[in-house]
Formats: C-alpha cells, sequence, structure tokens
C-alpha cells in the first residue's frame, strides 16, 4: 500500500511539473533600447504614422515618429524591422474577474472573486490575484496587457486593482493597486428582459430589501465621510479606512447597476457624499435612457458585453454594437469591457464597434486610451507617446479584426513578453501527432 501511495505521490508531482512547464516563463527586464522602425503607429490619441520608428528603454518610450524625423544612431540599440506590419498600445481590459477565476460555472476551488457580507470595501482583488492563470497568456496573444481585477458581490464587495499581464507574483503584477471600490446599486423594480436574472449577477440587491439596503450604504458612507475627516484616528477601521480614497480623489467608485432610475440615484448618492471620481461600470443600453444625467455630471461608461444580444426585445437587434458611437456622439467617454468569460474577444468587441458609427482609430481607444483614462493610468500607458509606459503590441494584421489579429511581437514595460499559451502548445502537441500518423 505504500509503495502504491509513494509511485502516485511521485506522478502527481511529475504532472505538476510538466503543467508549470507549460506556463510561459515571466520576462526579463529590458536589458537594452529596442528600435522598432518601419511599421504603421496607432499611437492610440487617433493619429496613424505610416513608416513609423518607435524607440525605448528602460521600459519607457523614448522617441515616436517617422522613420525619416528619427535620425538615431542605431548602435547600441536592439533593431526589429517591424515593415508591413502594424504598432498598437497594449490593450486595456477593465472590471474583469481574470486571475481571480480560472474555471467558472460553480466550481469553487477555482474562483475567488467574492467574500461573504455585503459591505467589505477592505478586500482586496489584487492580494487573490493568480499570476499564473492558463487564460492570462491566452489573453496577451490578442494584444491585451493590463487589466483591473475586481471582486464582485452586493452594495461593496471591495476594491479593484490594475495588473499587468506578466507577472511572477500579484506583487510583481500590480500596476495600480487599490484604484477603486466597486458599489453594486440595489434594484428597485424586478429585472426584466433578456437578462432577468443579471441583478443577481450584477451585484443588484433582492427588490424587497431595497430600503433596508440603501440605508447600510448611506450609514457606511456617513461613518466613512467622518472618518476621512480624522487625520490619525485612534482605532483604525479597515472598512472606513478602505473607503477615504473616495473622498480625496485617490479612488474611483466603480458602479454596478443596469437599471435607469438606480443609475441616477446612485450617482446622486455618490455626489451627496463627496465622492470625487465615478464611472459606470458595466452599462448597456439602460445607460443610453439617462445619457443627459450622465454627461451632466461628467461620468464616464465602461460598456458591458459588446457583442451580446440586446436586452429588450424591442430593442433595435444592433444597437449593443451601436452603443459605443452614440455614448461617443452625446459627449461621454466610453470604455469597453467583456463581462463574458471568453475574455480573449475584447478587442474583436472594440472592432465591432467601428462597424457601427466609430472609425477604427476611435473603435482602438476604447480598449486603450479610453480606458486608461477611466481607470486613472493614462499618465502611464494607454498611448504611444514619448515618457509613456512601453506597453506596445505588434501584430501583422488589424488587432480588432479577428481574421487578420496576429499578434507577433508583445512588450510589457520594455519587457519582451511570451506569445506562447495553452491553446498553442496544444495545437503543437497534436499537430505532431497528426503529422506522425501520416508520415506512416
Amino acid at each position: 500500500m505504500r509503495n502504491k501511495i509513494y509511485i502516485l505521490t511521485i506522478l502527481f508531482i511529475a504532472c505538476i511539473g510538466q503543467v508549470k512547464a507549460q506556463s510561459p516563463v515571466v520576462a526579463p527586464a529590458q536589458k537594452k533600447p529596442v528600435m522598432l522602425t518601419g511599421g504603421t503607429i496607432h499611437t492610440g490619441t487617433g493619429a496613424v504614422i505610416e513608416n513609423g520608428t518607435i524607440i525605448f528603454s528602460d521600459g519607457k518610450i523614448t522617441a515616436v515618429g517617422k522613420s525619416s524625423d528619427i535620425n538615431q544612431n542605431k548602435e547600441g540599440y536592439e533593431v526589429i524591422d517591424v515593415a508591413g506590419k502594424q504598432v498598437y498600445p497594449g490593450l486595456i481590459f477593465p472590471n474583469t474577474s481574470l486571475g481571480l477565476i480560472e474555471i467558472g460555472s460553480g466550481v469553487e476551488v477555482a474562483t475567488d472573486n467574492r467574500e461573504i457580507g455585503d459591505l467589505n470595501p477592505n478586500v482586496r482583488a489584487i492580494v487573490a490575484y493568480n499570476t499564473d492563470s492558463h487564460v492570462i497568456p491566452v489573453l496577451r496573444s490578442n494584444g491585451i496587457l493590463l487589466a483591473q481585477i475586481v471582486p464582485t458581490g452586493t452594495l461593496l464587495p471591495g476594491t479593484s486593482s490594475v495588473v499587468q499581464l506578466d507577472a511572477w507574483t500579484w506583487e510583481d503584477a500590480a500596476y495600480k493597486i487599490d484604484n477603486g471600490i466597486q458599489l453594486g446599486w440595489p434594484r428597485k423594480s424586478a429585472a426584466i428582459g433578456r437578462r432577468g436574472m443579471e441583478f443577481f449577477m450584477m451585484g443588484g440587491a433582492a427588490i424587497n430589501t431595497y430600503d433596508k439596503n440603501v440605508e447600510a450604504l448611506e450609514k457606511i458612507f456617513t461613518d466613512a465621510v467622518a472618518y476621512a475627516a480624522v487625520a490619525q484616528p485612534h482605532d483604525v477601521n479597515l472598512r472606513l479606512e478602505a473607503m477615504k480614497g473616495l473622498f480625496d480623489g485617490s479612488k474611483t467608485m466603480f458602479i454596478i447597476t443596469t437599471e435607469p432610475k438606480c443609475i441616477i440615484e446612485a450617482i446622486s448618492f455618490g455626489k451627496r457624499y463627496g465622492v470625487k471620481k465615478m464611472v459606470l461600470a458595466g452599462a448597456d443600453e439602460s445607460a443610453w435612457d439617462v445619457k443627459d444625467f450622465l454627461k451632466e455630471n461628467n461620468i464616464p461608461v465602461l460598456l458591458a458585453d459588446p457583442l451580446s444580444l440586446p436586452k429588450y426585445d424591442y430593442s433595435d437587434t444592433k444597437l449593443t454594437f451601436k452603443l459605443a458611437a452614440m455614448f461617443k456622439k452625446a459627449g461621454i467617454l466610453v470604455g469597453l469591457t467583456y463581462t463574458n468569460q471568453a475574455y480573449a474577444n475584447l478587442p474583436f468587441a472594440a472592432g465591432q464597434t467601428a462597424a457601427y458609427g466609430l472609425t477604427k482609430e476611435e473603435a482602438l481607444q476604447t480598449v486603450t486610451l479610453n480606458s486608461a483614462k477611466i481607470l486613472g493610468i493614462d499618465d502611464k500607458t494607454g498611448s504611444l507617446e514619448v515618457g509613456k509606459d512601453a506597453n506596445i503590441v505588434v501584430s501583422t494584421g488589424d488587432i480588432l479584426d479577428m481574421a487578420t489579429n496576429n499578434i507577433e511581437y508583445a512588450f510589457i514595460m520594455g519587457r519582451n513578453i511570451s506569445l506562447d499559451n495553452k491553446h498553442k502548445q496544444l495545437s503543437r502537441r497534436f499537430k505532431s501527432k497528426y503529422d506522425t500518423l501520416n508520415k506512416k
């Protein structure tokens, strides 16, 4: 019996070692300046530079422009010819459970995205982030290099952070720690439409407890305002400590609600308590009903599932494709997210908006610079500009087009990261198998 246990243990360790070996190795720090020459550079600001050159050193962009205008001695540089290829800012994925959920559909050991209780602003998603997730390399292969990881739940489920997607530990991954507090505003009426159960998934409370939940939010926000006014509290309250950033502008309140009346109430609630920055996250066509209120209060929106069906049976069948252009035309800053677990489709969702009102460069901004502004990281990333982090992807085709997206290089803060992933590994494995069989 002992021998059997010993053998099984050895086999288990061997299997674990094989699984680890399949994970791409984290890239080392940039060692020498890199020059990408000859490509078409999409800066993320709306500008496109044909036959351009981009130079970065120590993880920062030092030059961007037409190759003919950059007279740089190439000695000492790693020069990469990207002629005929497209160069983009690394894509940004807001409002996601990436790294918190490995396998959905109720597999408990593979989920770590929520805690028990309704009022947990001190719960930090960053410490649960799994850098070894097999999902992460798949996203990198489609050009997604940064993500905002968020906890889920009801009322105040916790604090989100922004991570870069090539790291050994969550400390290494941290790009902007604790950038926002999630607020799941309770519903007033029964959920209707195609997503009739959405309020259970999106942080909404049971209808008959609306008043009770609003009262609970009012109490904790009243306490938080008073706590924030004390320079050095005698007794540290972790919940209230986590909320202090809402009142000095260092944290953003990400509001999750899909009912027009509740959108207005949640934003009005935040204003009443002096919240400096607010974003409507996971927005759908209901947000369009209160567009004037959003514009008046300068509230950006993160549109959810642009590739999904419309919310109501009577809606325009292509409305989800059109919403990004509609919000932009209304003067509202709009970014895209993707709450379906097919995370890697984010760039293609942006590409769909380009077919329904946005230009290609405007569509690119919904997953680069616009999202960077919404997440408060536009001083470091989101566009290819001198002084910003060298978060760059090079594709042989259009990054927003499923048919031609083919990422050849990806750099995170100047580090040339691996683009291998489990899908590619399985493809090579079975291709080798059938190639061998065909030779017999």
